[in-house]
């Protein structure tokens, strides 16, 4: 599999650098260099791109806001790999979802070892998008085979469907809750994302803070639910679409 790509940095030496790593890279194709994100926005017109190495500190438009801007594409925007010489960025690179972050100076090893994060990223797309739909996996946003795919730090974590208790909001993460582990897995983003991603025949929403898999349910009242010895309440405004799956069970 190849992967077309492009780096963008203001620095002449550090752009000069990704290129000639990304040359030597068999995977990677590079498709295009620009010394800045405004630039680089012109070339995502003309060229069919899907990973970019990125520098942050740039003048008129930096990588966050660039990141930004290609999140309208969807699940067919390019992917991201920064490049920059600041740490304090690493947080606000997780949440416009980039696939790995390398700190300045970085060596060839480390460049390959993010550069395989994208391979293993686009190997997977293309087996979830040419395999046949069934009922379970989020990768673009589709549901099919019987896992979940999320972003734990950098790096796309597999979950079985079967596994999954119940998942809980806090703020700007999600816990899942699996059976059988003892820890939680802890992903950035919002329950509303992963609530459109799972199958609803197998999943509810019974609480602005709760998901809960519906075969894991131990016991049941009309207003909470158990599983294992977690109870959970159920919320004002999901009490309907409760009842309708509580009616099934009276």
């Amino acid at each position: 599999m190849t992967i077309n790509c492009i780096a963008v940095d203001d620095e002449p030496l550090a752009l000069g650098l990704i290129c000639a790593f990304i040359e030597q890279t068999p995977f990677l194709n590079l498709v295009g260099r620009y010394g800045s994100a405004v630039e680089a926005l012109g070339g995502l017109q003309n060229h069919k791109v899907d990973l970019i190495f990125l520098d942050i500190q740039m003048p008129n438009l930096n990588g966050i806001e660039l990141a930004r801007v290609l999140e309208s594409r969807g699940p067919n925007k390019p992917r991201i790999i920064f490049t920059t010489a600041y740490n304090q960025f690493a947080l606000e690179g997780y949440r416009v979802d980039a696939l790995d972050y390398l700190l300045k100076p970085f060596n060839y090893e480390e460049f390959l070892h993010a550069s395989n994060k994208a391979l293993a990223y686009a190997e997977l797309l293309h087996k979830s998008n040419t395999a046949p739909i069934a009922e379970s996996t989020v990768t673009t946003g589709r549901v099919e085979d019987e896992y979940l795919f999320v972003k734990v730090e950098y790096q796309l974590v597999r979950i079985a469907l079967k596994d999954i208790l119940y998942m809980e909001s806090l703020k700007d993460y999600v816990k899942i809750f699996l059976q059988n582990s003892e820890k939680a897995i802890l992903t950035l983003g919002s329950l509303k994302v992963l609530e459109e991603k799972l199958p609803a025949t197998r999943f509810l929403r019974v609480h602005r803070s709760y998901i809960v898999s519906l075969d894991k349910i131990n016991s049941i009242t009309r207003n909470a639910l158990q599983i294992g010895k977690i109870n959970i309440t159920v919320g004002d405004q999901y009490k309907e679409e409760f009842g309708k799956f509580l009616s099934k069970w009276i």
